[in-house]
């Protein structure tokens, strides 16, 4: 995989930051996610520091450092989700799959992230798993999705 994301930044003009979102995009369907040493390479070949490319990387939330699970589960924190206990839903999710945000379970069945908009606000609070998008959440919509994706086939 390291040479796959080494011909990827080759393809890209050394230095030129205009290409830093695309360079990473690029990596991140090819690799699924952002490695640390993927990371160290575009830093080094584009010239941007380490601490940008994370700034840049983790603003927006198609972005990740690890691999996804089979069942990838969103909650918005967003000010209208904000507004409406969104932080419940999250320590519920914390508590049930027994992960912290921005993790991925042991069996690799489960990964869990917090974003800052959803672009579902009319719908808030909003939690997305595998893209399809659950709103005006309450704690028996939650238990009701997490039981029926704890209990799909593996």
């Amino acid at each position: 995989m390291e040479e796959e994301v080494e011909n990827i930044i080759r393809k890209y003009p050394a230095g030129k930051k205009d290409n830093l979102i695309p360079l990473l995009q690029e990596i991140q369907k090819k690799a699924g996610h952002l490695s640390d040493n993927a990371v160290h390479e575009v830093s080094r070949h584009m010239k941007i520091p380490l601490n940008k490319i994370y700034g840049v990387a983790s603003f927006y939330d198609q972005f990740r450092f690890g691999n996804k699970g089979r069942f990838h589960i969103q909650i918005c924190q967003g000010t209208a989700c904000h507004i409406f206990r969104s932080t419940t839903f999250k320590s519920e999710i914390e508590k049930i799959l027994q992960i912290k945000a921005g993790n991925t379970t042991k069996d690799g069945k489960f990964s869990f992230e917090v974003v800052y908009c959803l672009g579902a606000c009319s719908n808030a609070p909003v939690m997305v798993i595998n893209g399809t998008t659950i709103g005006n959440l309450t704690i028996e919509k939650l238990f009701q999705e997490l039981s029926r994706i704890k209990n799909a086939n593996s």
